[in-house]
């Protein structure tokens, strides 16, 4: 009988995925970042959701969603917690392509339309995690680095 680690996964996805994780996470990033420059925008758009409890916690929403936006883009960026910071953004992008960006697809289709991507690319990593090329992977390599001989080298192969 074997035993096996539990935390032991072996990442084995498209090296691509990477690229697209990165650009996933800038793509965050970049929200956080115009939701910052425009609170006042992105207050009025969670009124406008028809959601009372959305609208008398506008303020606290605004903070929540920059803050998550940034931090979880960082996140996947960099590959450090993918899964967890996907699995957290996945009800924000959820309203925010159903509620919000639904009511104004006549104005800006392309908002609609990179939320529906950006919610699939979320699921998407929330299922596959963060890949060979991550933090997640080195410091998992890193950890077994004692344990065994040559784990570190599998993050540059």
């Amino acid at each position: 009988m074997t035993i096996t680690n539990v935390t032991e996964k072996t990442n084995e996805q498209p090296r691509w995925l990477t690229i697209v994780r990165a650009a996933l996470g800038l793509i965050l990033i970049y929200k956080g970042v115009s939701f910052i420059r425009g609170t006042a925008v992105l207050k009025s758009m969670i009124q406008q959701t028809g959601v009372e409890m959305f609208s008398q916690n506008s303020d606290t929403l605004v903070f929540v969603i920059t803050f998550f936006n940034l931090l979880g883009g960082l996140f996947i960026a960099v590959g450090l917690f993918t899964r967890t910071s996907s699995i957290v953004q996945i009800p924000m992008l959820i309203i925010a392509a159903f509620f919000v960006n639904i009511k104004a697809v006549n104005n800006n289709i392309f908002e609609l339309i990179l939320s529906i991507i950006v919610l699939l690319l979320l699921v998407l990593f929330a299922v596959k995690g963060s890949g060979a090329l991550s933090a997640d992977e080195y410091f998992r390599s890193y950890y077994k680095a004692g344990q065994e001989d040559g784990n570190t080298k599998k993050f540059f192969r």
